[in-house]
């Protein structure tokens, strides 16, 4: 799994996440869980699916399997799956080692999961994207990042010890420069709220034989 103080915070917050996240889930974060799925079918990879809430955004006819390390934030995300009448398989799995056949996923996405990734884990997470994706597939990514304008920023360096305390997140954690480096090619990638939260799409790199 991946380190147990990852598991451990979010076993500890798993009952109160949703209403933790609740004011921005609405006002934030219900479009991008929208446009992170538009357009997406055939068999999906949630990675760090937690408490369930893509789970209303999966497209009609997808296959999807969710994935987190938190046995809690499964639970929760079971209750919601009932309550909703969502067809997805979960699994307790760390997602540096899915545990899944080579090219398993048509598409991989993965919402505020990589913030909280510790930075050195970054590459052995997209490698493993990179196995499970089909050639042609897609990754979606949706992370926060360290705004450059000042006062956004100093907004980000208030809020810091409260998500590291409860997510173990930070805003300086980038994923994009490791995505080349585990062999995908960045398609999109742009910022969707102010200079906050962005959008990366990219595909498994097609290699010589």
């Amino acid at each position: 799994m991946v380190p147990d103080s990852t598991s451990s915070r979010y076993s500890r917050i798993a009952r109160a996440y949703d209403v933790l996240d609740l004011p921005f889930e609405y006002l934030r974060y219900r479009p991008l869980r929208r446009m992170l799925f538009a357009g997406l079918s055939g068999h999906i990879l949630d990675a760090g699916v937690g408490t369930g809430r893509n789970m209303e955004f999966y497209p009609p006819g997808a296959e999807v399997t969710g994935i987190d390390v938190s046995l809690a934030m499964l639970t929760r995300a079971e209750h919601r799956r009932a309550r909703l009448g969502i067809k997805a398989t979960l699994l307790e799995r760390d997602i540096r080692d899915i545990g899944l056949p080579d090219h398993s996923f048509d598409a991989i996405v993965a919402s505020f999961v990589f913030c909280v990734l510790p930075q050195e884990q970054h590459h052995a997470a997209l490698s493993e994207f990179a196995r499970l994706c089909k050639p042609g597939g897609e990754v979606r990514l949706l992370d926060y990042t360290r705004p450059g304008k000042p006062f956004r920023r100093a907004l980000t360096r208030l809020w810091e010890p409260w998500i590291r305390w409860a997510y173990g997140a930070s805003y300086d954690r980038d994923v994009e420069p490791a995505l080349p480096e585990a062999g995908f090619a960045i398609v999109e990638a742009r910022f969707v709220v102010d200079e906050l939260i962005r959008f990366i799409r990219a595909r498994p790199e097609t290699r010589p034989a």
